[in-house]
Parts: structure tokens; C-alpha cells; sequence
């Protein structure tokens, strides 16, 4: 169990299994740059969370309910939480069209299990709903999907104790980061291997 102070964004887990390095530059080194799919996305959280609370027969929404784990050392903010008849469904809303990889449904997933310790009961599913295709995408949150939840929380926990930010190479993905700028993966790896070639040219000359 975690204490209330060493709670850490349940955000953080979507830009975990994104990138350990772009968690670690948003997390600890306090870095954050702004691109097109960074606004869009702040603009459908904040849509998301402007209307408060809400009923509709047999369903009541709240709107940027705060959620926490000390289980997970985890806390953060639903965009929304469905109560059908007092069951709990949280949708969480996301810019452009499914991913590939599954950082969208951990998340999704990391705030049912926040949801299920502070009411005392079983969620087994949520939504994601994104902007570009209108809908809503179905989540079971499965047992797989929960070890992959704690997996990743404990792994966050123990990069944000050791204050390490991870070296990592380039790929297609960073090109989409908003960080490119910042992080800099190309140069790195440029610079790396002209390091590499002089060490090589020293030892052949000794």
C-alpha cells in the first residue's frame, strides 16, 4: 500500500507503455510541448469534464470524477463515469481512432480498479469514445489486462524512485512524440555512433 503522498498520475501509464522515455521527461524532468494532437486531446477532456453531473432514466453521469488507488499508488480524473443502477462504467474520451497498442484500455482499465477500491466492488467493463470515428469502443477489463495495469504501475513507481530516464532508440512512433524536439532520438543515435567510430579509430591506432 502506498501513502497519499506517494501517489503517482494515472496518466502516466498511457505515456509508460508509449515510451519509458517520454514518461520520464513529462514526469520527472517537468518537460511538456505542445503539438496538434496534444491540444485536440485537452480540448475533448475538457468538453468532457464541463458538464458536472447528469441523469437520464436509470443512468446517472458524473463528469470528472477524482479517483485514486493506494493499492496501485496510482490517482487521477475519469472524463466520465456511468452509473447504471449503481454499477459503475467509465468512458474515457480519446482524439483520433483506436491505437495499435493497448495504452488507451490500460488506462481505461487503471481507473476501473482505482473505481473498485474506493467503492468496494467489481467493474468488468468500460468505453473508449474517439473523436474521429464518433464511438465507442468496448473494454473487458480481463485479468490479463489488470496484471498488465499493476505491471505497469509498479514499473512506474520504481523509474519515479530511481529518477532515471531511460535511453531509447528511434522509431517511427517518436515522429507523432511532442516531444520530438526534446528528446531528440535521431541526433542521439547519430551522435552515438560517431562516439562509437572514434573509439574504434583510437583502439585500431594503439
Amino acid at each position: 500500500m502506498y501513502a497519499e503522498d506517494q501517489l503517482l498520475p494515472l496518466s502516466g501509464l498511457q505515456h509508460l507503455v508509449f515510451c519509458e522515455r517520454q514518461w520520464a521527461l513529462i514526469h520527472l524532468e517537468q518537460q511538456w510541448e505542445e503539438n496538434r494532437l496534444t491540444a485536440e486531446g485537452n480540448l475533448l477532456h475538457e468538453a468532457a469534464h464541463r458538464e458536472g453531473k447528469e441523469s437520464r432514466p436509470g443512468v446517472k453521469i458524473c463528469r470528472g470524477l477524482r479517483l485514486r488507488s493506494l493499492r496501485l499508488g496510482l490517482s487521477g480524473q475519469a472524463d466520465i463515469v456511468e452509473f447504471h443502477d449503481r454499477q459503475p462504467f467509465p468512458v474515457e474520451y480519446k482524439r483520433g481512432k483506436p491505437k495499435a497498442d493497448l495504452s488507451d484500455s490500460i488506462q481505461i482499465c487503471a481507473q476501473a480498479m482505482c473505481l473498485e477500491e474506493m467503492l468496494d466492488l467489481t467493474i468488468p467493463s468500460g468505453a473508449l469514445f474517439y473523436g474521429t470515428t464518433r464511438r465507442r469502443l468496448d473494454v473487458v477489463f480481463d485479468e490479463t489486462l489488470r496484471h498488465d495495469v499493476e505491471r505497469l504501475a509498479e514499473r512506474m513507481h520504481d523509474l519515479h524512485k530511481k529518477r532515471c530516464t531511460p535511453i531509447v532508440e528511434y522509431a517511427p512512433k517518436c515522429d507523432n512524440c511532442s516531444l520530438l524536439e526534446v528528446c531528440l532520438p535521431k541526433q542521439r543515435k547519430d551522435a552515438s555512433r560517431y562516439l562509437l567510430s572514434n573509439i574504434r579509430v583510437v583502439a585500431e591506432g594503439q
